[in-house]
This record gives C-alpha cells, sequence and structure tokens, in this order.
C-alpha cells in the first residue's frame, strides 16, 4: 500500500481545514516522514528534519492542489529539510549567488575556462554527462531523463546534484 493510499481518507478532510483530520494525518504520516529522513539526512538531523516536515505540512496542506501529489510532495519536503540542515552544519550554502558573482569578477576568462574544466573533471561520470548533455548540448529535461535512461524527477535530482558539486569545487 503506498503512502497516498494510506493517508486518502484524511488528506482532503485536513486540506479543508478539518483539524482533527490533519493531525491524524501528520501522527499517520510520521513513519513515513522518519524512514524517508533516515535515508536522506544526517543521522543527527533526523528528527528536526521530521519536525520542520510535519511543521510545513501543517501549515501548507491547503495549498496541496491535488491530492495524488501528497506523496511527492510530502518526500519533496523532507529532502529539502535535509539539505537545509546539512548545509547549516557544514556551514555552506550552494545558493550564495553573490559568493559565486565575487569569483566571477576576481577571475579572467580563461581561468574561468580553466577551473570550468577542472570541475568538469572531477566529477563523476553520471555527474558530467548530466550537466554536458543539458549545459552544453541544451537538451531538455525529458531528453535529457531518455538519453540518461532516468524518470524526470532522477533526472533533475542529478543534475541538480552535479551543478551543487561544480559550485562547491568553482567556489572551494
Amino acid at each position: 500500500m503506498t503512502v497516498l493510499e494510506r493517508h486518502a481518507p484524511l488528506l482532503e478532510p485536513a486540506r479543508l481545514g478539518d483539524r482533527a483530520a490533519l493531525e491524524s494525518l501528520l501522527r499517520a504520516c510520521q513513519p513515513d516522514v522518519r524512514r524517508y529522513a533516515y535515508r536522506h539526512c544526517l543521522m543527527s538531523d533526523v528528527d528536526d528534519a521530521v519536525q520542520e516536515t510535519l511543521l510545513i505540512v501543517a501549515r501548507r496542506i491547503q495549498s496541496l492542489r491535488a491530492i495524488a501529489a501528497f506523496s511527492g510532495w510530502l518526500f519533496q519536503i523532507v529532502r529539502r529539510e535535509c539539505r537545509r540542515l546539512e548545509r547549516r552544519v557544514f556551514g555552506l550554502d550552494s545558493f550564495d549567488e553573490e559568493k559565486m558573482e565575487g569569483w566571477l569578477a576576481v577571475h579572467s576568462d580563461d581561468a574561468v575556462r580553466l577551473d570550468l574544466i577542472g570541475g568538469l573533471e572531477s566529477l563523476s561520470m553520471h555527474h558530467r554527462e548530466a550537466i554536458l548533455l543539458r549545459d552544453f548540448e541544451e537538451l531538455t529535461i525529458r531528453e535529457l531523463a531518455e538519453r540518461l535512461r532516468l524518470s524526470i524527477p532522477a533526472t533533475k535530482s542529478r543534475l541538480r546534484r552535479a551543478r551543487e558539486l561544480m559550485r562547491e569545487y568553482l567556489l572551494a
């Protein structure tokens, strides 16, 4: 039985503002959220990720437009919280645009090219391939997914991670 099937009877009432249904939904989802967080978070962050995820669900359940999207939405929140907590622990902000702009400002075009080549060479083959196909061959996400033989969500995840690794390499 899927997460959606297990929680379907509670979703619509919770989405419509039934407080008891929301509380039941959060209690019922907690084991799934925890199991997922164990796979995606540092061990020390699991409890925080679970708590933050359930708070976000409670606050934003009314914005869920399609009940069928609940599972993906829920697990996306867990993943996002795990990444946020991990960045906090390691002092990373892989999306610091000011830092990237500063880096570009102090490097010549040739230095940027050499650093990009070094960054690409530092990536694993599957991350390098994702960046090259998307950013240099300009394939769409769907085309990239077909070429990599991955689902669209898995393709987006791989591409996002590859870009994060490139940014970390360049800013290190």
